[in-house]
């Protein structure tokens, strides 16, 4: 459950991109509404999805504050970069921007991985998981190094994608696509460190 709780604005995003390019008259009409007078009907879907998105972002950021009293910080990062693009989107009625978004989290996210571990000796990794298992200094370091080329490769295969097919296809993308190769990624991952663990308790 929290883990599609995670994804409801990428999920929200992809349902109200459909929804809306399955009626092109009514979604120009409410796009208009919205944005004003200059929109074309091609470019309603992924502005509509794009304000959905906003929306959904403060609505699950809402319910975290409500529920826990406090919000944890990639949230609110994750609100300031949806925010910042997807509002150059609505404003230049330009996809590019939002098509950039994901692109410019996982690279945050890389980063601030790699400057942890490099000038604040912080390996983030195993700050957020060393209370479920334990693990070698070694795997530990190679784990954060793992997750941060993860974020970088999937930082420059959202824009192949985004570049080199079409709108509705990067959509699907960013859904089935994103969630697919994460969770992938964590099967894998999986299995590498159950290595480590068992050779560990022997």
């Amino acid at each position: 459950m929290k883990f599609l709780f995670d994804l409801l604005p990428v999920i929200l995003f992809f349902a109200a991109y459909k929804f809306a390019g399955a009626d092109p008259d009514a979604s120009l009409a409410l796009a208009s509404s919205l944005l004003g007078d200059g929109i074309v009907a091609t470019q309603a879907p992924i502005l509509i999805a794009t304000v959905v998105a906003i929306v959904s972002t403060f609505l699950q950021i809402l319910i975290v504050w409500l529920k826990h009293r406090k919000v944890d910080r990639m949230l609110w990062v994750s609100l300031a970069i949806i925010v910042v693009f997807g509002g150059a989107t609505l404003f230049f009625h330009n996809p590019t921007f939002i098509k950039w978004k994901p692109t410019a989290l996982y690279w945050l996210f890389s980063g601030v991985l790699v400057f942890s571990a490099l000038l604040l000796k912080r390996n983030l990794i195993r700050n957020m998981l060393e209370a479920q298992i334990q693990l070698p200094e070694l795997v530990w370091s190679r784990l954060n190094l793992a997750w941060a080329l993860f974020f970088v490769c999937m930082g420059v295969l959202n824009l192949y994608v985004a570049y080199n097919f079409s709108e509705e296809a990067w959509v699907n993308f960013k859904l089935f696509g994103g969630m697919g190769l994460m969770l992938a990624f964590v099967l894998g991952q999986g299995f590498y460190l159950s290595k480590h663990m068992q050779e560990d308790a022997s």
